[in-house]
């Protein structure tokens, strides 16, 4: 890491409060995107009315990262959620595309949050990081958060990081924990489509490498071992000690949490391999979902 700052939007989430301890624990500079008044020289205001971001505010910075977005975990998907969740990640990214392009060669790398959900449900598929879109709700909604992302221009440094779904209790897990503890879990839709899925610890160390290394283009967040809805639905209810028996039909979960959700979320099938980070030497600390759970579920 050099001297420069690092920028933060969406610092106060899961992911963002995570990667600014890790950054602050190592000496680094973290400057908090808040949207309100800033109350200290570690934050800029941004998005609190109608005053346009200046671009300035990133200037000097070695990295600036986007991990806004309203959370796909929160469920049923109505029609009201989903233009939020639109707007939640279209809206930043594109703020922060025109400052960056407006800095022209003195911007900073723009890294910006996308998710595995951009591939869709391609069963029986390998994907990478040059695999197409996919067509389910969460693909179409990806597509447009990234081409956001990129209209910072073809000079900037722009990196996507398609994240995939946390396996923390704080995130996926949540209502997985709570349907385990009173005994109800079990397969879903089936439960044989594969899930991607990385732990919190991974997915920070990962987005660090992608700062130290300046890496440029698509990056997919994933476990490297595939897992699917079977084995980590197990595997949370090993670590609970408690059963795995309780099916849930596809048609269940799309009539309880809307069908893009459903669709999207839990029915989706995707075999999502992180090629980038592979090939540029990260090591993963937990190399399969089972070690993830375990080590979050101690």
């Amino acid at each position: 890491m050099t001297s420069a700052p690092v920028i933060v939007s969406g610092a106060s989430g899961l992911i963002g409060e995570a990667l600014v301890d890790s950054l602050r624990s190592d000496g680094v500079r973290v400057i908090a995107l808040v949207r309100r008044p800033a109350r200290t020289e570690d934050e800029a205001e941004w998005l609190s009315g109608d005053k346009p971001f200046d671009p300035e505010v990133l200037r000097g910075a070695q990295a600036v990262v986007n991990l806004n977005g309203a959370s796909i975990g929160r469920l049923p998907w109505t029609r009201s959620y989903r233009r939020t969740l639109a707007f939640s990640r279209l809206i930043p990214t594109k703020t922060l595309a025109q400052a960056v392009r407006a800095l022209g060669s003195d911007a900073p790398a723009f890294i910006s949050a996308s998710a595995v959900g951009f591939y869709g449900d391609r069963p029986g598929e390998l994907l990478t990081e040059t695999s197409s879109a996919g067509t389910t709700f969460l693909a179409r909604l990806c597509v447009q958060w990234e081409h956001q992302a990129l209209t910072a221009g073809p000079e900037a440094r722009v990196t996507l990081l398609r994240t995939a779904p946390l396996l923390h209790p704080d995130s996926v897990l949540r209502p997985m924990i709570r349907l385990t503890r009173l005994g109800l879990s079990g397969p879903l839709g089936g439960g044989r489509q594969i899930w991607p899925w990385i732990s919190l610890a991974d997915h920070i160390r990962a987005l660090r490498h992608v700062i130290d290394k300046g890496i440029v283009g698509a990056v997919n967040l994933s476990g490297p071992e595939p897992a699917s809805a079977n084995d980590i639905g197990r595997a949370l209810a090993l670590a609970m000690h408690r059963p795995y028996v309780l099916p849930a039909p596809a048609w269940a979960l799309r009539c309880g949490l809307s069908r893009d959700a459903a669709d999207s979320l839990l029915l989706s099938d995707a075999t999502v391999r992180p090629e980038t980070l592979l090939k540029s030497g990260f090591e993963f600390q937990h190399t399969t979902a089972a070690a993830a759970i375990a080590a979050v579920m101690a």
